[in-house]
C-alpha cells in the first residue's frame, strides 16, 4: 500500500498529540496516512502496553489512518543503531509516501530525539541504492520521499509552517482523549504523571489556540522543515476573501 503521508512517533499517543488535526484535516481530503509508532509504551508509568495498544487502534480509527504499525523497539532504548535503522528504512520503503512526519530534534524525552535522527537518517538512506533491506523475503527498491516534517512535542521552536486545525480540532482531542489510561482521569487509581494532570489537557488546547492565533485561524499545529518549501502565492490570494478596513 503506497501512501500519501508516514508519521513516525517514539510512542503511541506522540502523533495525535502533536499533530492529530493534522493528521485528520489529511485523512479528511481522502489522503492516505499511515502511522509507525516505535515501542509499544511499555515503560509508561499508567496503563500497559497491551491497554496502551488498545487505545492505539481506537485512535486511529478516529483519526481514520489508513494503516497503523509497531517497530517493536524497547520503549526507553529508542537507540540509534543500525538495527532500528534499518526498521525505519524498510517502512519508508514498505508505503514508499510522499512525504513523512518526525519528532523535532530537541524534546524532553531522549527517545524523542533518537526517533528523530533515526527518521533523518532513514530519510537519506532509503533513497541510497546500495542500502540493502528485505521485507518479506523479497528486497526492496530504493525510494526517498519528497519532504520530511517535523512536529512539535515538549519544547517548542519558531514554525517553519503552521497548518490549520480549525475543522479538526475535535477529532484530534477524541483520539488524544482514546488514550484514557495516559491521561487526565479523576477515577483512576494510578500515579500522576506529567501528562495525567488536568492542566497538561489544557496546554495542549492551548498550545493549537496560539498557534491558530498566529495564522488567524482558531487552532493550528506547528511544523519545522529544514528545507525550503514552495509557497503558491496565486493560489493563497485567490484563497482570500476581501474584508472591511479595520477601524
Amino acid at each position: 500500500m503506497n501512501l500519501d503521508a508516514l508519521v513516525f512517533g517514539a510512542h503511541p499517543d506522540d502523533a495525535e498529540l502533536s499533530m492529530g488535526g493534522t493528521i485528520a484535516k489529511l485523512t479528511s481530503h481522502g489522503l492516505k496516512v499511515g502511522l509507525i509508532d516505535f515501542t509499544k509504551g511499555e515503560m509508561g508509568t499508567r496503563g500497559t502496553s497491551e491497554t496502551r495498544q488498545k487505545e492505539a487502534f481506537r485512535a486511529a480509527i478516529a483519526l481514520k489512518i489508513a494503516n497503523r504499525e509497531n517497530l517493536n523497539i524497547p520503549d526507553g532504548d529508542v537507540s540509534v543503531s543500525k538495527e532500528n535503522l534499518t526498521k525505519v528504512i524498510r517502512a519508508i520503503r514498505k508505503f514508499k509516501p510522499k512525504i513523512i512526519f518526525a519528532p523535532f530534534k530537541n524534546d524532553r524525552h531522549p527517545d524523542h530525539m533518537h526517533a528523530s535522527e533515526l527518521v533523518k537518517q532513514a530519510y537519506f538512506f532509503s533513497g541510497v541504492l546500495k542500502t540493502k533491506t528485505v521485507d518479506k523475503e523479497k528486497a526492496q527498491d530504493a525510494y526517498r520521499p519528497k519532504k520530511l516534517f517535523y512536529y512539535m512535542q515538549t519544547y517548542t521552536f519558531e514554525p517553519s509552517f503552521i497548518v490549520d486545525i480549525g475543522e479538526t480540532f475535535e477529532t484530534k482531542m477524541k483520539a488524544v482523549k482514546a488514550y484514557a489510561t495516559q491521561f487526565f482521569n479523576p477515577r483512576s487509581k494510578e500515579p500522576e504523571t506529567y501528562i495525567s494532570s488536568p492542566e497538561f489537557i489544557k496546554y495542549i488546547e492551548a498550545r493549537a489556540e496560539f498557534y491558530g492565533f498566529k495564522i488567524g485561524k482558531k487552532y493550528g499545529e506547528p511544523f519545522f522543515t529544514e528545507e525550503e518549501v514552495e509557497l503558491d502565492l496565486v493560489h493563497m490570494v485567490k484563497g482570500i476573501e476581501h474584508s472591511k478596513a479595520e477601524k
